[in-house]
């Protein structure tokens, strides 16, 4: 079993810590020049923000917690040109929330922590499931605030697929919320959201079977086609096939029309066993999924493992397939990583003496599980004995594949033509422009640090201090006329620092690098209005100045943070700086919505609502034993 640190959690504490306040739109003041670009906009971000947070000794992971939205609205001003920020924050009013909301008998939350799948022992899996269980039940019983039937805290992405704005996590389908006052309007089933009163009562996510409830699991990273708008979404579950998958066309707003119709819940074959699956790749006609040797299996608990593992002696796996054909896959091996996020997806076609076409993906290929250990807190395991060509030092690098796909029967072993690392630097949280995603895009943005990786040291928190900007066409470019060597092989094989010594004008990489003190977050690009270029435009992105953390590095009540607008060309200038009137917890994902897509959002009857106490049966015998229960389970 793996040794959890002792002192303050480093996810639970600093800026990492949850925030206690909710704001509905409020002002702010700003410095700089806001882009017109931006009026009537919004940016949104979703992360984990634990409101059963009494038990600070409890298992905790950075990925726990409460979804909370954290946005600005970049609202028209009086003047014409002006234009007024204001902050919102907001709870998602997920069934877990709403019940927990208020409830002094919960000392931590209801669903078992990532922490606790990772290193627990099998008896300590069988209590937790089992109290999680009887809170779930205790739930449907009168004197409770909120009725559990889906177990997702919604706090991983966000985005706009046909006149909805979702929040993801796999663990439930999509919830959807409005902008810009990120209130929660219902769950989302592929077909038509809670409270928006439709006459569509058929199945989407899950059908009607059952293991209906298992099936509409979504990925907390689905993708929307910018030429078609279909969202494109995998499903993972614990049984055989162990993934399905989804497609569902745009019937409100105008679109490249598809011959196909919406498509739920289809089985991949192939996929090994279940598996820990957070993204996948997506291009314009082709869809990879990503089976790698990092379980999420309650059996392994039988077996002596954690129910969260990793085997660095399996093999990893992609499964390569028409957008609209997954009875096509092709399944394609390498060494073993971990990878949690895609960049972009992309195919090109050939025909020298049969058609073929090459899938290329570019995304965050980890060498470890070690940051699933560090962000709850743990020491990983030993690692096990590995065959020699397994052998890698630790890293996170922005990873390219070439998957080749022959279309029809073909006897040709199924090898990846290309795989190597584009840039030595750490490399994750990846970013594109929309509008050039599911297509060659030269430009791909995100997160680095100066340490040598993402996982930190025992009892600190990867924080990032540099935005970086790769141009992964050069860089490919580069790799295919002078290969690296394959797997291991890195094309660019500078680090931070020689990166930041450079003085030539067309480096592929440029870094932003953050003033001492302050970290950033993921950042969103947003273009400008008739770009002259593919990185003509901005890169937002919440900042924090840890400064204000106290000696014992906890933030006072007055912290604030930041909104950065920084120039995506040079990546250099911050043209504005937002300033909050409350601080936003390093987080996970986000995304920019126009003012055309807040604009033409579906109408709905209702939103999601807490229910007043006065409400609640309190005196029936039922709500009586259920409350005693609740209270002895904590």
């Amino acid at each position: 079993m793996e040794n959890q640190i002792r002192g303050p959690h480093p996810y639970l504490s600093g800026n990492f810590a949850p925030i206690k306040r909710t704001r509905p739109l409020t002002h702010c003041t700003y410095a700089g020049r806001i882009p017109q670009e931006l009026a009537g906009g919004q940016y949104v971000r979703n992360g984990g923000n634990p409101i059963s947070n009494d038990d600070l000794g409890r298992d905790a992971h950075w990925f726990d917690g409460d979804g909370m939205l954290t946005g600005v609205l970049f609202r028209h001003g009086v003047k014409e040109g002006d234009i007024e920020p204001e902050f919102v924050n907001q709870y998602i009013l997920t069934d877990v929330y709403l019940n927990a909301k208020d409830n002094s008998n919960l000392k931590r939350p209801i669903l078992p922590s990532i922490a606790t799948l990772i290193r627990a022992s099998l008896l300590s899996i069988i209590v937790t499931a089992l109290r999680t269980l009887v809170l779930v039940l205790l739930s449907r019983l009168p004197g409770s605030r909120r009725a559990v039937k889906k177990i997702s805290v919604a706090n991983t992405g966000v985005l706009y697929h046909d006149g909805r704005a979702l929040a993801t996590c796999e663990s439930g389908p999509p919830l959807r919320f409005q902008l810009p006052s990120l209130e929660t309007v219902g769950w989302y089933n592929g077909r038509r959201a809670e409270n928006e009163g439709s006459p569509d009562n058929k199945t989407g996510f899950g059908g009607d079977g059952i293991m209906g409830f298992m099936k509409e699991w979504t990925t907390g990273h689905p993708r929307v086609d910018p030429i078609t708008k279909e969202l494109i979404s995998f499903h993972a579950v614990f049984v055989k096939p162990f993934v399905y998958y989804s497609i569902v066309p745009p019937n409100l707003i105008s679109a490249k029309e598809s011959s196909y119709g919406p498509m739920y819940d289809i089985p991949i074959a192939g996929v090994s066993s279940p598996k820990m699956m957070h993204d996948f790749g997506v291009s314009a006609g082709h869809t990879v999924i990503m089976d790698l040797p990092i379980s999420l299996n309650p059996m392994n608990s039988i077996k002596g493992k954690p129910v969260i593992s990793y085997d660095p002696t399996e093999r990893s796996r992609y499964g390569v397939f028409p957008r609209y054909e997954p009875g096509k896959i092709q399944w394609f091996e390498t060494n073993p990583c971990v990878i949690f996020h895609t960049a972009n997806c992309w195919e090109t076609t050939s025909t020298p003496t049969q058609t073929e076409t090459c899938v290329h993906l570019l995304a965050c290929r980890l060498t470890s599980a070690s940051v699933m250990y560090s962000a709850g807190a743990l020491t990983p395991p030993v690692p096990k004995p590995v065959p020699p060509e397994y052998v890698e030092e630790e890293q996170c690098r922005l990873y390219y594949y070439n998957f080749p796909f022959v279309d029809g029967e073909s006897n040709e072993t199924r090898t990846i033509r290309y795989q190597w690392a584009l840039s030595a630097i750490p490399f994750e949280f990846p970013t594109v422009s929309p509008s050039h995603s599911m297509k060659l895009a030269r430009y791909i943005y995100g997160c680095s640090t100066g340490a040598v990786s993402y996982s930190p040291a025992l009892g600190k928190a990867a924080k990032i201090d540099y935005l970086a900007k790769i141009d992964a066409a050069t860089l490919i470019a580069q790799g295919i006329a002078h290969s690296p060597q394959p797997i291991k092989g890195c094309v660019d094989i500078r680090g931070v620092d020689e990166v930041m010594q450079s003085t030539d004008v067309q480096d592929p990489i440029k870094l932003f690098r953050m003033p001492k003190g302050w970290f950033a977050q993921e950042p969103r690009f947003v273009p400008r209005t008739n770009a002259e270029t593919e990185d003509d435009g901005w890169l937002l992105t919440y900042v924090f100045d840890e400064s204000q953390l106290n000696t014992k590095g906890e933030c006072s009540e007055d912290a604030v943070s930041e909104l950065w607008i920084i120039n995506a060309r040079n990546m250099r200038d911050i043209v504005a700086r937002v300033k909050l009137p409350q601080r936003v917890p390093y987080g996970l994902h986000g995304a920019w919505f126009s003012e055309h897509e807040i604009g033409r959002q579906r109408p709905f009857e209702a939103i999601r609502r807490e229910t007043p106490k006065t409400d609640v049966d309190m005196s029936s015998t039922l709500s009586i034993i259920r409350n005693n229960v609740e209270k002895w389970i904590g």
